[in-house]
């Protein structure tokens, strides 16, 4: 009988275990496809990574957090970390949501290799209703954002394989930074 309830146990632990790793991230994604600038990329990709929470915070030095998950063909093929650091002029806090098109294999490929970088020169289209126009990963400039709600729509395509685009959730920032992500590939 207790060998019975070890092994009940046990499988019970780590059927939670695996459920426990591919998390449902549909909300954050329906905020990406409501956008028309993005819907193209759900059409046209290889695949994407999506973190549906980004923390930063920042006073002259910057840092930043997420966890995310990396898709292919519409299933979860792994998870992912990022974590951004920066310096230059910024204080403030925020949080929001990122999301990385992949346009082909070899840049999905790059991507999952384990650790990839995004420098300074990377930049980031912001879809919401805000001051930011548009982010690289380290720079902010003001200006009227894109997305389903302001009716103005950026033109953006890839570039060296990857589409990046932030959505605003909370806080704010003002910054003038130099800075870049890192991302940390981990396959299910």
């Amino acid at each position: 009988m207790t060998l019975f309830l070890l092994i009940t146990i046990s499988f019970g632990v780590s059927t939670v275990a695996v459920a426990a790793e591919v998390e449902d991230y549909s909300s954050t994604v329906n905020v990406y496809r409501e956008s028309l600038v993005v819907t193209k990329f759900f059409k046209n990709s290889y695949g994407y990574a999506v973190f549906p929470t980004i923390g930063k915070a920042a006073f002259i030095v910057g840092g930043s957090y997420g966890k995310g998950q990396v898709y292919c063909g519409g299933k979860v093929m792994g998870k992912n970390t990022v974590v951004e650091g920066s310096i230059g002029y910024q204080i403030g806090g925020e949080a929001f949501s990122e999301i990385v098109f992949f346009q082909d294999k070899r840049a999905y490929e790059e991507f999952t290799c384990g650790n990839f970088e995004f420098d300074a020169t990377a930049q980031a289209v912001a879809i919401t209703v805000g001051a930011q126009a548009q982010a690289g990963t380290s720079v902010v400039s003001a200006g009227a954002s894109v997305g389903p709600k302001t009716g103005v729509h950026a033109e953006t395509d890839y570039v060296k394989g990857m589409a990046t685009f932030v959505h605003a959730t909370a806080g704010l920032m003002v910054e003038l930074s130099v800075g870049g992500q890192k991302f940390t590939f981990e396959p299910l």
